[in-house]
């Protein structure tokens, strides 16, 4: 069993990691005021101290402890460490990201440490911080205290001394709700909103001085520190392989990375590390394993249990010095052939995300001005190719690096499904008048706008199984359902595809061009290769003639997508209402 400690940020992204495992697990918070779901943990409420720390893992068969606490809960995870020691329990910390510190900014180690050159500070520490806070005023500094407009908050406050006067509201982390010549701020992290308060205060002119994040408690025993979601996913994985039915892998973009990175170590300081860090797309670090060639580095490609034929291939790099960065394709690396991708035909099928990765990481290692040539290769991987999609896409010569995450993450149909399922049961069970059903965040976030007063739980994200998500809607007993969906799966339900995963599908140009025909629409799209060139191609209309299409008859076409979408959904739901919304890439909705 696993028992997590949270109340935070932290803790809420590490409830929607284990929820992934279908698998039973405990959320400690202190107060019992944090909002959360939980479908697969059980709440404990209540501040534990040693004794009942020890006493609850020992009767629950703890086997894991995640520390996702606040950061400044020093006594917390002090607790959790010794009691971890005591019980031989590893423990996964989730600690947050943290920008560097700027040298403008007054930082101290302790409240004692506070300027008294100052006349009044807006002290946005906390309740439990104001005891401490106290002796400023008797040094006649006006002190305000920033707290939460909770009765429980401001009784804690009262009771630690504090006025109605020096009480002041927040509902923003950045609101600097009083005018104040100094403002004292914890170091939060990323997560808790530091930048953003920041900048708030420096854009009032505002003195900032900041209180240092308490050290890591020292220990002996089994500890990895990881600071993002996918972290935690692949540190609860090692240590408790069984909690997660399917395991998760890297991408070839993470690989190549993690390649580049040890290359341009042995390169720069004569290093040859057997793992490296590797900073993923969403901020977070996580340790890549590696291996040292004659005159190059390289990763094993770790699909995990996503089904991938690419599973233990060599990514290689190599890295020389040059005149500026660039990243080229070597054994192995396709090329692009056809226009539509990142990068025009000719370049070598890095996709843009893996190129990120590996310019940002690389950057971060003691290069100047970062002035490399890197060489990505893949040996067998000519032959691996003919086994995927890429010789359709117009990818020749071997695979491609991809990955927008970093990270794979695998779901059996099956789980994915249940998983939906209990999604769509939480939907109904808010009393939202509408499901509101999409591929993932970037649709999400544009539905979001079309109903601003539907609770969080109406909105649920199908990924590729919108047959089976429709399916579920009808067997609740859902009446009205609205599906988001972007072109490039849009134009695969259109021709039937209800599961519209690229392993089970892929996009019909032939289908494509009578829909065009049916709209009217008079364009050759013969040489598109993605989706989203479609959407290009007609804004940009006939390309010999250079004319437009006019706005009518782009909203014709739109019209036949949702059509021929519609034939193939709405018998899925005899007894509901389906309204199906097309999304483009600049965030356009037709219906």
């Amino acid at each position: 069993m696993v028992l997590v400690f949270g109340g935070t940020t932290e803790g809420r992204k590490a409830v929607e990691v284990l929820e992934e495992g279908g698998t039973p697990y405990f959320y400690s918070t202190k107060t019992g005021e944090q909002d959360i779901t939980l479908h697969h943990g059980q709440r404990i409420d209540g501040a534990l101290d040693a004794e009942a720390m020890l006493t609850f893992c020992r009767e629950h068969d703890i086997r894991l402890m995640v520390d996702a606490a606040h950061p400044f809960a020093s006594r917390l995870h002090q607790t959790i460490a010794r009691t971890a020691e005591s019980l031989n329990i590893p423990i996964v910390r989730y600690e947050r990201i943290y920008p560097p510190r700027d040298p403008e900014i007054t930082w101290i180690d302790n409240y004692n440490e506070i300027p008294h050159n100052i006349l009044s500070l807006l002290a946005t520490t906390g309740v439990q911080s104001i005891a401490k806070l106290k002796l400023l005023e008797s040094k006649g500094i006006k002190v305000y205290y920033r707290i939460l407009n909770r009765q429980s908050s401001i009784a804690l406050a009262k009771s630690q001394g504090a006025s109605d006067d020096q009480l002041c509201y927040y509902e923003d982390p950045k609101d600097i709700p009083v005018e104040a010549d100094a403002i004292l701020l914890k170091e939060s992290g990323i997560s808790g909103g530091f930048t953003e308060k920041v900048e708030a205060a420096k854009a009032q002119g505002m003195r900032i001085i900041v209180l240092k994040r308490p050290p890591i408690p020292n220990t002996h025993h089994q500890t990895l520190i990881v600071n993002g979601p996918y972290g935690l996913r692949r540190a609860v994985e090692k240590l408790l392989p069984e909690f997660y039915p399917l395991h998760s892998g890297l991408t070839t973009g993470t690989c190549a990375t993690a390649a580049a990175v040890a290359a341009t170590l042995k390169l720069v300081k004569g290093e040859k590390p057997d793992e490296v860090p590797v900073i993923l797309p969403n901020g977070e670090t996580i340790t890549v394993p590696v291996g040292h060639g004659d005159g190059y580095a390289y990763c094993i490609k770790e699909a995990g249990d996503d089904p991938d034929v690419t599973n233990g291939i060599e990514v290689r790099a190599s890295v020389k010095p040059s005149n500026a960065f660039e990243i080229l394709g070597g054994e192995g690396v396709g090329v692009f052939t056809l226009p539509g991708f990142d990068y025009p035909p000719g370049s070598p099928a890095i996709n843009k995300a893996p190129r990120e990765m590996i310019r940002k990481n690389l950057e971060q290692l003691p290069v100047v001005n970062c002035q490399l040539s890197v060489t990505i290769s893949v040996p067998m991987g000519a032959e691996i190719a003919r086994r995927t999609f890429n010789p359709r896409l117009g990818i020749e010569g071997g695979i491609s690096i991809i990955g927008v995450s970093g990270i794979v993450k695998p779901f059996s149909e099956e789980a994915f499904i249940d998983s939906i399922r209990k999604c769509m049961t939480v939907a109904q069970a808010s009393g939202s008048e509408r499901v509101v059903i999409n591929s993932g965040g970037k649709s999400e976030r544009f539905v979001k706008a079309l109903y601003p007063t539907l609770p969080q739980q109406a909105f649920v994200e199908y990924g590729n199984y919108i047959g089976e998500t429709l399916k579920i809607a009808n067997e609740l007993g859902i009446k009205n359902v609205t599906l988001g969906v972007m072109l490039g799966k849009a134009v695969k339900l259109a021709a039937g595809h209800l599961d519209t995963h690229s392993r089970k599908s892929v996009m019909d140009k032939a289908f494509i061009q009578r829909m065009l025909t049916e709209s009217d629409c008079n364009i050759d799209i013969s040489n598109i290769t993605l989706a989203r060139e479609l959407w290009e191609r007609l804004r940009v209309g006939d390309q010999k003639s250079g004319m437009k299409l006019p706005a009518d008859q782009l909203d014709s076409f739109a019209r036949t997508i949702i059509r021929h979408c519609a034939y193939h959904c709405n018998p899925l739901m005899p007894n509901g209402e389906l309204t199906i919304l097309l999304i483009d890439d600049e965030g356009n909705i037709y219906a």
